[in-house]
């Protein structure tokens, strides 16, 4: 049984559902995106809230039912309020810098880095070592940010390299530890 399928979702004021065939459009005050509905899976919409209901027991279909659900919620939490993934550089010389709409990093590399954010995500320079991923996509926001933590993952001797803020990172001692 889905637990998450199973949840009803609350659309709030401001927010209009279209369907054409399997693909349901979310409109809101941020911005538009488009959410396929599979054949096996049934939306009621009753008032402000949307029910997601299956067609069959079959093992696909469970799994199809929650990652509906949540995708559909997902979509609506998108285009009401945003997603947002803020990252820290930490790292003598790392930095970054604006370029247009991509992001310029020096982590350590004998050359720069430049990344492009994704479709339905922006990135902003806080400060040389702050950046700001944000959007309507929670996908497009989260593989953006990934790409940008990717330059330069954290090593767990000296805590350098691009994190998460908020992430702990694991410290190792080193080879003095046996002695």
């Amino acid at each position: 049984m889905s637990r998450i399928g199973l949840k009803v979702i609350n659309v709030p004021e401001g927010v209009t559902l279209t369907r054409n065939n399997d693909v349901l459009t979310v409109k809101g005050p941020k911005g538009s995106l488009d959410v396929k509905i599979p054949s096996v899976i049934e939306l009621k919409i009753e008032g402000n809230a949307i029910h997601c209901v299956r067609h069959n027991e079959e093992k696909h279909t469970k799994q199809l039912h929650g990652t509906t659900r949540a995708n559909l919620n997902d979509a609506i939490v998108g285009v009401t309020k945003g997603f947002v993934k803020e990252l820290v550089i930490v790292g003598i010389g790392y930095r970054a810098a604006m370029r247009g709409e991509n992001i310029v990093m020096n982590v350590g590399y004998s050359h720069e880095i430049v990344i492009k954010p994704e479709p339905n995500s922006k990135i902003t320079c806080k400060s040389a070592t702050e950046i700001i991923v944000e959007g309507i996509s929670k996908q497009a926001v989260g593989q953006t940010a990934a790409l940008i933590r990717g330059t330069r993952e954290p090593e767990p001797y000296n805590g350098k390299g691009v994190m998460y803020k908020g992430e702990h990172i694991i410290r190792k001692e080193g080879k003095r530890a046996g002695k």
